[in-house]
């Protein structure tokens, strides 16, 4: 509303009236909830590899699929969501739900299927692969695998050490929709229908005749050292972006779109001694730090990042990626809720423009001190 609105006691009084009846005045609603520019209720926040690693082991040693639950998962729950029943919605974002899977050698997933679409990226080991619709999806170190909503997809690890994965899943999002479906398979493995995609697409961006109509997953998995290879594609011959450095987005060879259709992901270089310039964006962005150290200066507080760590950047946060080692590039894999946002074109990305396009850090970042992020 334009003007504030005097409240005189007749008027006050009106209000409590309504509100009995499960009515609300909106000349008092609209400054709280029609704002001038977005409010995120998730908060910038870190989670150290050593923390996750330590449950990680734990949970390997206590919790068995022959006690029930048909996957070892952890999920990094943003304490700024921790008040949402049940369980802060499973919320990293306000759209995405990040997770971290350990899978033993030997051990079986069971196969089941939901409309929230889910990522994998390996995070260490070899050995296992996911079923996801027919084909056998090897997975190692490096690898985005992706399960479409509906898809029925299971683990199996034949390897001879412990695997761990990032899962990324918009759970939030379909939860607070109420559009929730989950199944479990009647059988214990599904049955092995599609040669390895892999194989099909080995020419990079061309497509296969077969493909020609556009199909959900028509690569499930894509290998690490392609997307390596293309970041040094561009690190070779180009300047890096002045934000984000060298980036390249996982999509779909069927149709050119994000190869998960709710949840985007990069693959991203920053190079030895990079300092990008600040913005700010609708969608959210979690990190997981694949090499290197570093730093992000989020809102002004910093959070110092090395290999192993899962960095949240929520929505509208001003920020800004620095890498800090003399020697070595840091890459980043990162996943986001940018298709959600352009579906209902309300993405928007905007530089910051002052100190020259740099924050100024005022903090560094104190997960005893998140009370404060939360204001």
């Amino acid at each position: 509303m334009s003007r504030e609105i005097n409240v005189t006691p007749e008027i006050a009084e009106f209000h409590r009236e309504v509100h009995e009846d499960a009515l609300e005045p909106l000349w008092m609603a609209a400054p709280s909830v029609m704002l001038r520019e977005p409010k995120s209720k998730p908060i910038p926040y870190i989670w150290k590899r050593e923390v996750i690693e330590r449950h990680m082991q734990k949970a390997a040693r206590i919790m068995s699929f022959d006690n029930g639950g048909d996957r070892r998962v952890l999920m990094l729950i943003n304490p700024g969501m921790r008040d949402l029943e049940p369980y802060g919605w499973g919320a990293t974002t306000q759209t995405l739900s990040v997770c971290v899977q350990i899978l033993l050698p030997g051990e079986e997933a069971p196969p089941h299927r939901h409309t929230q679409t889910a990522i994998r990226y390996i995070v260490e080991g070899e050995g296992a692969y996911s079923g996801v619709d027919g084909e056998k999806v090897y997975m190692c170190e490096g690898d985005y695998v992706i399960t479409p909503k509906r898809l029925w997809h299971e683990h199996e690890h034949e390897g001879t050490e412990p695997m761990m994965w990032m899962d990324c899943l918009d759970t939030p999002f379909i939860y607070y929709l109420h559009g929730t479906f989950f199944e479990g398979s009647s059988v214990k493995k599904q049955p092995i229908t599609r040669k390895p995609s892999v194989d099909k697409y080995q020419g990079g961006m061309v497509r296969p005749l077969s493909d020609h109509t556009p199909g959900l997953a028509p690569l499930p998995v894509y290998k690490y050292e392609s997307a390596l290879a293309a970041l040094k594609g561009l690190s070779d011959n180009y300047a890096p972006d002045p934000v984000e450095g060298y980036v390249v987005e996982y999509i779909n060879p069927s149709n050119g779109q994000s190869a998960n259709e709710n949840i985007g992901a990069w693959l991203q270089k920053l190079p030895v001694g990079f300092h990008g310039k600040a913005h700010q964006h609708v969608n959210s962005v979690v990190y997981h730090i694949k090499e290197g150290k570093g730093y992000t200066i989020i809102d002004g507080v910093r959070f110092d990042w090395e290999k192993g760590d899962y960095l949240c950047v929520p929505t509208w946060a001003v920020h800004e990626h620095v890498n800090t080692s003399d020697t070595e590039e840091a890459i980043l894999f990162s996943t986001n809720d940018i298709p959600i946002f352009e579906k209902l074109d309300l993405q928007k990305v905007q530089d910051y423009t002052e100190n020259g396009g740099y924050q100024k850090e005022i903090s560094v970042f104190n997960p005893e001190q998140i009370e404060l992020l939360k204001k």
